[in-house]
């Protein structure tokens, strides 16, 4: 059991305790299906308070050797498949349950402990590299600096494959936005431990998790290998996303809440995978707390929101007022480059809300447009605190217009 290999399931089992976890092991059983195939590399974005972090630690306390998950997951489904997939899932339950050699890190723990940003990746190999040579004494020695060629060595030495799991993959690219060379650094590492010929000696599956999905260069994935599941299409991920509509209806009941009212502020994501999505952290919270407000709590995410609205990038102005009224705009997703800084027009800007949880996108219609009360809140909030004091004046007389029509009809 170490800090990076093969860490203990800890961090799952307090999860565990809070009394009202919603089962999305359903993750694992699609991790299951794709380990050591050609289809084993996932990269799922989302935003923040959307159980990036449950997701990961759950994963790796299913996976890990150091962890004994048993009790942990006797109960949910993956432990209890329906009755058409048993057979096949029961095996892969029993064949991967904590008989992984699993590398699990946050990219945000390691730009934290820096001394400097610069120094992250230097001090990420250092350290998983020291963990690997105290688990693995005869295989590599201390010239061998570079996490690759100490997982490669490793692995054809013992026979023995990694399964790589990476909290806040995108970390970097949010903490340090105009550091293209650390960028690029960075990409390199991800590049050496997920492309190439000899990856497939030493890794069983990869599993990333972040906010932005893979970064563009031009118009190709830095990593063309992993398979993105992300809020504009997140495939057959969606049920584990956020919280489902019969999810937040089961909480409702069990807690003696206004389902109406926890829709109206937390409801408004649509996958057409799966219908309804709601904001889990939100939902969680307000249960606990037993009262509907603002829970999105203010992070770097928000910073920027306030930066892109004063930009206003081609009418973005007009644009946000008439989704504050409850209307939808066109947005072209094509061009957004997956990262914080490459911003060129209002359709750039409006993508990137939907991957920070901004605003909720309609795949059909190609619009987007803001989900429910919370968001609208925040909106407001960013607006109130920015320089466009002729936007603050536009939404008074949007809000006052739609109160105006509802006492009409009342």
């Amino acid at each position: 059991m170490g800090i990076y290999l093969n860490p203990s399931a800890d961090g799952f089992a307090s999860i565990m305790k809070t009394g009202d976890y919603v089962d999305k092991t359903g993750l694992i059983t699609y991790m299951n299906a794709v380990l050591n195939s050609s289809r084993n590399m996932l990269c799922s974005s989302r935003p923040r308070r959307f159980g990036k972090s449950y997701a990961a630690q759950m994963l790796s306390a299913f996976y890990s050797k150091g962890a004994d998950a048993r009790d942990l997951f006797a109960h949910l489904r993956v432990a209890n498949p329906p009755d058409e997939t048993k057979e096949k899932e029961k095996e892969w339950y029993n064949k991967y349950r904590n008989n992984c050699d699993v590398l699990f890190w946050d990219m945000a723990w390691f730009i934290s402990n820096a001394q400097n940003i610069e120094d992250t990746i230097l001090n990420l190999q250092r350290d998983i590299g020291k963990e690997l040579r105290e688990a693995f004494p005869d295989c590599v020695t201390e010239e061998v600096v570079s996490l690759p060629e100490i997982l490669l060595t490793i692995s054809v030495k013992t026979g023995h494959k990694f399964l790589i799991i990476i909290d806040e993959w995108d970390a970097l690219f949010r903490e340090a936005p105009e550091n293209t060379e650390l960028q690029k650094t960075y990409i390199q590492l991800l590049r050496a431990l997920f492309k190439g010929i000899q990856v497939s000696r030493f890794l069983c599956g990869a599993y990333m998790t972040g906010i932005l999905p893979i970064k563009k260069y031009g118009t190709q994935s830095a990593l063309t290998d992993f398979t993105e599941f992300t809020m504009l299409e997140p495939g057959p991920l969606a049920p584990y996303v956020g919280f489902t509509e019969d999810e937040v209806k089961k909480l409702c009941t069990g807690h003696h809440m206004d389902y109406e009212e926890m829709r109206r502020w937390y409801d408004g994501y649509y996958f057409d995978e799966i219908g309804h999505v709601y904001n889990p952290n939100s939902v969680i919270k307000a249960v606990f707390c037993g009262k509907y407000s603002n829970y999105w709590t203010q992070t770097e995410t928000y910073e920027s929101l306030r930066i892109y609205i004063d930009l206003n990038f081609d009418g973005l102005k007009e644009c946000l007022v008439d989704m504050l009224g409850g209307k939808r705009c066109r947005v072209d997703i094509g061009s957004f480059q997956n990262d914080m800084t490459s911003m060129k027009s209002r359709d750039d800007v409006l993508t990137l809300l939907v991957h920070l949880g901004y605003l909720g996108y309609d795949a059909d219609n190609k619009e987007v447009y803001i989900p429910n009360e919370e968001i609208r809140e925040e909106f407001i909030r960013a607006i109130k605190n920015g320089r466009r004091q002729e936007l603050v004046k536009a939404i008074q007389l949007s809000d006052h217009l739609l109160k105006a029509t509802i006492n009409l009809h009342y």
